[in-house]
């Protein structure tokens, strides 16, 4: 569309020659994805498609069921925290319709995560599959631990999602703890010079901004602003332990 209007303007401005000029340049715009409303990033989605919200909804809770039931049981502790989130996000009335469809989904015998991530990766940005990621860690650690199984699970559904290994590093160890959490949540070494953990933070703190997380969902917006704080939290704990500000 931008090069029929690039190469009219041309026209309009220089006759034949601009026209041809005009197509040409249009043509390289139409390329690289046309004007947009905001800046293009790394995590610009894959194609144009979005998901509805109501999509959206019944596919993170079709993943939230497979995470559930990973270690062969169903826990109340992870159910409840699922309700919870919900009731949180969107008051009582609209996530009790939510677990009720939650509560079909779980009885399903099979649900394909492979499935329901290619959709997802399709539709939704990378910084939106973080979320997603990180609201199922939750779950999984809801019920005081991340089991081997949970673990394994929610390694395949990263891989699914296309989650890059340090962003996945990242997210466990806000909720599998170790001595060295606050340098992997920041996706770095433990030797990185000052400066090196400075700008870590910062590229960290941009990464996982809630604004940069583009979704009608509530719950994962919320998400967004809990992993925002762990970042924070874990650049502050660096700083204390070296006495730098």
């Amino acid at each position: 569309m931008i090069k029929w209007v690039a190469a009219f303007l041309g026209y309009f401005l220089f006759r034949f020659p601009g026209a041809i000029l005009g197509f040409i340049v249009g043509s390289l715009l139409d390329n690289l994805g046309g004007f947009s409303s905001g800046p293009k990033t790394v995590f610009q989605d894959y194609t144009r498609q979005r998901v509805s919200p109501a999509d959206f909804e019944l596919n993170l809770l079709s993943l939230c069921s497979i995470i559930i039931k990973a270690d062969g049981q169903v826990s109340q502790r992870e159910l409840d925290y699922v309700r919870q989130y919900f009731l949180s996000t969107y008051g009582k009335e609209k996530a009790n319709a939510i677990f009720r469809t939650f509560n079909e989904v779980i009885k399903k015998r099979e649900i394909s995560a492979q499935r329901i991530c290619a959709y997802m990766v399709q539709r939704t940005r990378y910084e939106v599959r973080l979320q997603m990621l990180h609201f199922l860690f939750g779950i999984a650690q809801a019920d005081g631990q991340v089991s081997k199984s949970e673990l394994d699970k929610l390694r395949e559904i990263a891989g699914y999602f296309k989650v890059g290994r340090h962003d996945f590093d990242s997210i466990m160890a806000m909720f599998i703890k170790s001595a060295d959490n606050s340098y992997k949540i920041l996706e770095i070494e433990k030797n990185a010079t000052d400066e090196e953990v400075k700008k870590a933070y910062r590229n960290m703190a941009k990464k996982y901004h809630p604004d940069r997380v583009v979704t009608e969902n509530e719950a994962i917006r919320k998400g967004a602003e809990e992993k925002f704080k762990e970042v924070q939290k874990a650049y502050e704990t660096i700083q204390r332990e070296r006495g730098v500000s």
